[in-house]
């Protein structure tokens, strides 16, 4: 079984929530015997591959983008001659030019979408590109949800009911690198014993203001990873308000992200708009052991983090309610602990990559099997 993934971003450049998702389907299926290669762009000026963990890696460069969107006419071509050599082609939503591509490059192999999260930002632009999404979306075979939460409140996902799947994000804690104790040590002499971490892209819809006017009036250490097109705004507000006990410490490699998840009392996350349709990191957290606070969007982010069981949920945009489920978690330890344990279990029986790349290993034999079926019927026709 051979699969071409086809997203605008992905590893070794671009290390995101979409971006590790494919990389644990990659591996996965790669261990049911899946062949995969991933067909992404790049802002270098080369075309080139990468192997990475098992499977190639085609990066073209990227031509010019709008809107975030990138474009490379390279990639016409190119999609479709790696079409050709694959049984699947598995493209990963939003991304308008992936659209553009799938029909310019005349693919007709098993199609599926991973539909990761609605457009919520670009109003005119969406407006545009609404004729030609969803010519997409019906044109594939298939498009799968990554949550029960988001498939049932999606107005897009509505309307193709009768072709979408649930199949939830999974993670492989064995991929993830063991930290050795003079990481640990020099964390915790730089950071204390107790403190709430958050972990991401620092974006828009991550809602770390919330955070930090959150915490203005407590001395709560709070840990920030990341790195993003906000950064320099949020410190700045973090100044604002005098905020001394907040500290950002910028994008980190997987060790030290692995050595904060270990030792953090708690992770926070504030996004508060439906563009965080899951939380990749929210998942890091419970698989941490780590309770969590998190906000009611209606995505996948509640289907992780249940209110009062696995952490609290608070509404979207309110500093003070997210404040009072941090002073709530940090003034009763045995409760924050027996949360962190509870989210630790439910990552084991719903959030697996085991059990993530037996399904799509699953949906694409299916597909296949299915495309097989319909060309006999046309031969006997």
């Amino acid at each position: 079984m051979r699969v071409l993934h086809f997203y605008k971003t992905y590893f070794p450049e671009s290390v995101g929530g979409v971006e590790q998702v494919i990389r644990q389907m990659c591996v996965g299926t790669g261990r049911l015997g899946v062949r995969n290669e991933v067909l992404t762009l790049t802002r270098q000026k080369e075309k080139r591959d990468v192997d990475f963990e098992g499977h190639k890696v085609r990066l073209l460069p990227l031509d010019f983008e709008i809107s975030s969107t990138g474009f490379s006419l390279a990639a016409f071509g190119e999609l479709a001659r790696m079409a050709e050599d694959a049984d699947v082609v598995h493209y990963h939503f939003p991304w308008p030019f992936m659209d553009l591509a799938h029909f310019i490059s005349r693919i007709k192999k098993p199609s599926l979408v991973t539909y990761h999260s609605d457009i919520v930002r670009q109003k005119q632009l969406l407006r545009l590109y609404q004729p030609l999404k969803h010519r997409f979306l019906q044109s594939v075979d298939t498009i799968v949800a990554t949550s029960p939460n988001y498939m049932a409140s999606s107005a897009v996902l509505d309307r193709y009911r009768d072709k979408t799947r649930v199949i939830t994000y999974g993670l492989d804690k064995t991929i993830y690198p063991e930290p050795d104790q003079a990481r640990m040590d020099k964390w915790r002499a730089r950071i204390g014993e107790r403190f709430f971490l958050f972990v991401g892209v620092l974006r828009y819809y991550k809602g770390l203001h919330i955070l930090l006017d959150a915490v203005a009036n407590t001395d709560y250490p709070v840990v920030i990873v990341g790195a993003g097109p906000i950064e320099t705004e949020l410190k700045a507000h973090a100044e604002r308000l005098g905020l001394t006990h907040v500290l950002f410490v910028g994008a980190l490699d997987e060790a030290d992200k692995v050595a904060l998840l270990t030792l953090c009392y708690a992770l926070v996350f504030p996004s508060h708009l439906r563009s965080e349709a899951f939380g990749i990191s929210l998942l890091e957290g419970a698989m941490y052991g780590k309770p969590m606070i998190s906000s009611e969007i209606g995505t996948g982010t509640t289907y992780i983090n249940i209110d009062a069981e696995t952490g609290l949920v608070v509404p979207p945009s309110d500093p003070q309610a997210f404040g009072d489920a941090m002073r709530t978690l940090w003034d009763n330890p045995e409760l924050a602990q027996a949360m962190g344990k509870r989210a630790e279990a439910r990552y084991w029986e719903l959030f697996t990559a085991e059990q993530m790349a037996k399904s799509y290993t699953a949906l694409y034999h299916e597909l296949v099997a299915n495309h097989a079926t319909v060309a006999l019927a046309q031969v006997q026709a």
